[in-house]
């Protein structure tokens, strides 16, 4: 395994430079930096806990939101789980099974959501269909083949009910790899988070892209006017070349992230899973981002990435790595902020926040500005 990247590697460089495109590439010395502090821990009731003592699991980002004085978390494998309390420290309370008015074949996993004004909550589920890849995968002995999709839902009362509003991002139908060495994925579009822009215009989605050919392997990116939130269907619109041209549905994509190995051969290397949020003593976006090694995913580190302009796809930094030791890596990260006031969450953070890895967290986040001192 290659040692850790601390700019974006040659490989992507080439790649975006061979669209045509650039990528103003920072000076590490005018980033923000971010320390972490022990703390003690937090631990989320997890997906499918059978008591507050025996929590589930967490195989997604955990997204939150603030409605009065009550902050929900959802926590999701294979399907979500909702767990509320007065804050973050607090979520033992009003624990349930979150429920779809539609079936479906295959599992779910509500990656993010956003509360509008109106009371309104929506949100965005990770989905994995079952029969993409006919038969037993030799490389993948405990299940079959999936391609994951991002689909759309609804709810009037915070997520314990949600209205199903249809897949809004899958990668083209000619994009499988069947024969692949992945363990998990033969393809599709997966793995992600969204984030509104400031000025409420559009809803940007991060995900990863596990297509077949390499150059469209990576992170990348799609958005969607907030108005279109109702009806999201045929709404999304890919990012590739410079343009948010292509279809949600069947679109191509120019990833932020491309990958350094690909995704189907058993040394892969590649980021994924981004996780956003909002950091108002940074005044900047920031994504964390899970690199995995190889065809099973394992985890070589916690990364992380600023912008400040989510329009501009390549303004993103070069990712850097977070110093967690290799005892503690796990995949999932994600910034939860603490200020109850300024109704912090997953998608709002401040200068110190909580640091979560797969549902756990035993750090502060501390981050800083170019120059700052701790």
């Amino acid at each position: 395994m290659k040692q850790a990247l601390q700019a974006v590697s040659a490989l992507a460089i080439a790649f975006l430079c061979g669209c045509g495109l650039s990528r103003n590439l920072t000076n590490k010395a005018e980033l923000p930096r971010v320390r972490l502090r022990e703390a003690s821990l937090i631990q989320f009731r997890g997906a499918n806990s059978q008591s507050p003592d025996m929590p589930g699991e967490c195989d997604c980002n955990n997204p939150a939101h603030w409605d009065g004085d009550t902050l929900y978390v959802f926590n999701s494998a294979g399907h979500p789980w909702r767990s509320a309390g007065p804050n973050l420290f607090h979520l033992q309370t009003n624990y349930v099974r979150c429920e779809y008015n539609t079936q479906a074949n295959g599992g779910r996993w509500i990656e993010c959501t956003w509360k509008a004004e109106d009371g309104m909550l929506y949100g965005w589920y990770h989905f994995e269909p079952t029969g993409i890849c006919p038969g037993s995968h030799p490389d993948s002995p405990k299940m079959n083949l999936t391609a994951p999709r991002i689909g759309a839902v609804k709810s009037t009362d915070n997520g314990a009910t949600w209205h199903d509003l249809g897949i809004v991002l899958e990668a083209p139908p000619d994009s499988l790899k069947c024969d692949t060495k992945n363990y998990y994925f033969a393809g599709g579009n997966g793995d992600f988070s969204v984030m509104l822009d400031g000025r409420r215009q559009f809803l940007y989605f991060l995900f990863s892209n596990y297509h077949k050919d390499i150059p469209e392997q990576g992170v990348a990116v799609a958005r969607m006017l907030w108005t279109d939130r109702d009806q999201p269907v045929g709404k999304v619109w890919k990012w590739r070349g410079g343009k948010w041209e292509e279809p949600g549905i069947g679109g191509h994509v120019t990833p932020i992230f491309p990958v350094t190995t690909d995704w189907h051969r058993t040394e892969a290397d590649a980021f994924w899973g981004p996780s956003i949020h909002w950091n108002t003593h940074l005044r900047q976006y920031v994504i964390l981002l899970n690199r995995a090694k190889d065809r099973r995913w394992a985890q070589e580190g916690l990364y992380i990435s600023f912008n400040v302009d989510m329009n501009k796809p390549l303004a993103w930094s070069p990712p850097l790595k977070i110093p967690v030791g290799q005892q503690e890596l796990a995949w999932y990260p994600q910034v939860v902020g603490l200020d109850k006031s300024r109704r912090e969450t997953d998608k709002l953070a401040g200068r110190v926040a909580r640091l979560f890895v797969r549902g756990q967290s035993r750090w502060e986040i501390v981050f800083l500005k170019p120059g700052e001192r701790e």
